[in-house]
């Protein structure tokens, strides 16, 4: 499967490698006294487990700065980031560095920047998973709710979250994600604890709105953020286990809830109000943390806490330049640039990026509507409240093993499509087994199926990669992120409403209709397999028609923009 690349400048004049082979990773070269040595391509897999196989045959001490535009005198002056993006003063296209350099840069990223957004991303999960762990302890009933009501509660929840999303997005971008999440955290989580004193169904539909309209945009900030530090192959494994915290939400969740709904009856108050009470006040100090733990960039840690930042100077220079060699877009605005409306508007109709908004839309319907009641069926088979609450963990481990697995893959193979499709093939039959249930199917069986179908393949990290490779612009992606999570949202807001109280406990009806659009989910990745290889096959076509002149007359001249640029190549 093809993916991005602009055009690039072959390795210098005068350059040759030692070995037979493309593959031989030893470097040996005679440059031009213009420019320094460059880097033998790595490509593919960068940041995945074949990447790190194909690095470990690499001398550590050898250049790891790859071929880009930048080396092209030409191109370089039509790449070249603006005065005002932030790290220009670190761009250098004569930078040079080893691979012991790098691999020691992207562990001290790893540590320092991925393990708070993957902390976030935890404490987001505790709060607007929690409610999970409330059924078990009589929630509906304490409040004098039906299921239909935390139905509408959760559109409610997820209606709200897509409102939020674009201009959640829009506000980080403005005043910068390491002053906005922090503040998005800590007023969400005073909702959060107050939960502990819900008083019925109009107090619950409320807070679950403000909780969605407050934590709306979380996720395309963060991932925006992540996508300063890291390559376009880097981003989708560190995204993985960016959602792995989902998962360890879940996990430790169950156990949380196990102790903390013991405290039934303290004070004279149930147990689940406890609940949101205590993972609220855990949100709240770490939403107060992270005040002091987002840097704005790279090259701007240095704060009056930190007053010599995270990375040497040597560090910010090999940073900045391996991200731009990587993507030169990511250059296009400032961190805290804002978007007019009219460049709203034109990422809006990119129509090259919907099939991965449908894709958004579509993808988790057939999964949905068991995971959102899986508690709800343990507690309705006779399972107690700690039972049905440690039962979930089998299919949260099994659900973060998959989600490795299909991230990893889709790196190694280099295709998306095929990483992502395996969620609809795994739960089509599970879901036809589901629907043949009947009332005298061993609740055993039923938990069985039921684990696997909720410890489904979680493709939704590649997928929000995806898009944000395609989108191939800063414009472009601050846009495409907050979109594609609201056509996920949207999704959300459609499998909360599939299961009904009148078709309870088997819902019938309901199953037949996860079969029917997981079935559709098939065709619409294939559909979009073929979309993105035909458009990719017409701009090669077109490219190589053109002659040396003509491609470096359109680079120099063109105003198309983005992934709208013939030397851009969709990955699929």
């Amino acid at each position: 499967m093809t993916t991005v690349f602009p055009v690039l400048k072959q390795p210098l004049e005068g350059e040759t490698y030692s070995g037979d082979s493309k593959d031989d990773l030893s470097p040996t070269a005679s440059f031009t006294e213009q420019k320094p040595p460059l880097g033998i391509p790595v490509e593919n897999g960068g940041g995945g487990l074949w990447g790190i196989f194909r690095k470990s045959h690499v001398n550590p001490d050898s250049i790891a700065t790859q071929p880009s535009v930048f080396d092209d005198p030409l191109t370089c002056e039509i790449y070249r980031p603006p005065p005002q993006y932030e790290n220009t003063h670190k761009f250098d296209p004569d930078a040079r560095w080893t691979w012991r350099e790098e691999k020691i840069l992207v562990r001290k990223i790893d540590w320092r920047v991925m393990l708070w957004a993957g902390i976030m991303f935890f404490a987001l999960d505790l709060d607007r998973n929690n409610i999970s762990q409330a059924n078990t302890d009589n929630f509906l009933t304490d409040l004098s709710m039906t299921t239909n009501d935390y139905n509408l509660g959760n559109s409610l929840f997820r209606i709200a979250f897509l409102i939020a999303e674009l201009p959640s997005q829009l506000v980080s971008k403005r005043v910068g994600p390491d002053v906005w999440i922090p503040f998005q955290m800590v007023v969400w989580s005073v909702v959060a604890l107050c939960q502990f004193w819900l008083s019925g169904r109009s107090s619950f539909l409320l807070t679950r709105f403000l909780l969605g309209f407050l934590q709306g945009g979380f996720i395309p900030d963060v991932v925006l953020y992540l996508s300063y530090f890291y390559t376009k192959t880097e981003l989708p494994i560190r995204l993985g286990f960016f959602w792995v915290s989902n998962y360890i939400a879940v996990i430790v969740s169950a156990f949380l809830a196990t102790g903390i709904l013991k405290l039934d009856g303290v004070g004279g108050r149930a147990g689940w109000r406890y609940l949101f009470l205590i993972e609220g006040a855990g949100t709240l100090l770490v939403g107060i943390c992270s005040f002091f733990l987002l840097p704005p960039g790279p090259t701007q840690t240095k704060a009056w806490f930190r007053p010599k930042g995270w990375f040497t100077e040597r560090e910010e220079v090999i940073l900045v330049n391996r991200i731009l060699r990587d993507d030169p877009s990511k250059s296009d605005m400032h961190n805290r640039q804002g978007l007019s409306v009219w460049a709203i508007w034109k990422a809006l109709r990119d129509w090259r990026m919907w099939p991965l908004y449908i894709l958004g839309l579509t993808h988790m319907i057939p999964v949905g509507p068991p995971q959102n009641y899986l508690t709800l069926s343990l507690r309705n088979l006779g399972f107690s409240t700690t039972h049905s609450n440690l039962l979930t963990i089998p299919s949260s481990v099994l659900g973060l093993l998959m989600l490795l697995f299909c991230v990893y893959l889709s790196e190694i193979i280099n295709s998306r499509v095929f990483a992502t499709i395996i969620l609809q093939l795994w739960a089509l039959p599970l879901l036809i087994a589901l629907y043949t249930f009947n009332a005298q199917t061993s609740q055993w069986v039923y938990y069985a199926v039921v684990t696997l179908i909720t410890g489904f393949p979680y493709v939704h990290p590649i997928q929000v990669g995806w898009a944000s490779r395609n989108s191939y612009s800063v414009r472009t992606r601050t846009v495409s992120a907050s979109v594609y999570n609201m056509f996920v949202q949207a999704g959300a807001v459609v499998y909360a409403n599939i299961y009904r109280t009148k078709d309870a406990p088997l819902y019938k009806h309901g199953n037949r209709a996860l079969i029917g659009i997981c079935s559709m989910n098939i065709a619409l990745y294939v559909g979009t397999y073929f979309f993105y290889k035909y458009i990719n096959k017409r701009r090669d076509e077109i490219w190589s028609s053109w002659s040396k002149e003509q491609q470096q007359d359109y680079l120099e001249t063109t105003k198309d923009e983005g992934n709208q640029r013939l030397d851009f190549r969709f990955a699929y």
